[in-house]
C-alpha cells in the first residue's frame, strides 16, 4: 500500500498520510482548515514490515483502507518528561 505524506504548514509536527497523492478532499472541511495549506513530504510503501517512527503501520494501512488518510499528531509530552525521550 502506497502514502503520501504531507505536512502542515500550519500546526507544528503534524503529518497527513493520504491513500492517494493530493486528495486534499478525502479531509473534512474543518480538519483540512485547521491543518492549513500541506506540503508534500514524501511517498512511502507501507508495508507491514514497514517501521514508522511514530504511528503503528498496521494503524495508518487501516486508517487508509477506511477512510482514504491519516493524521499524526505531535507526541504528547508528560509533564516531568523530555520532549525527546
Amino acid at each position: 500500500m502506497q502514502a503520501y505524506v504531507y505536512k502542515s504548514q500550519r500546526k507544528a509536527d503534524t503529518f497527513v498520510y493520504l491513500a492517494a497523492r493530493d486528495d486534499f478532499a478525502r479531509l473534512p472541511e474543518p480538519l483540512r482548515t485547521q491543518l492549513g495549506p500541506l506540503g508534500f513530504v514524501l511517498e512511502v510503501a507501507l508495508t507491514p514490515e514497514r517501521k514508522l517512527a511514530r504511528e503503528d503501520v498496521e494503524v495508518v494501512r487501516n486508517n487508509l483502507a477506511a477512510r482514504g488518510f491519516h493524521i499524526q499528531f505531535p507526541p504528547q509530552v508528560v509533564p516531568g518528561e523530555r520532549a525527546d525521550g
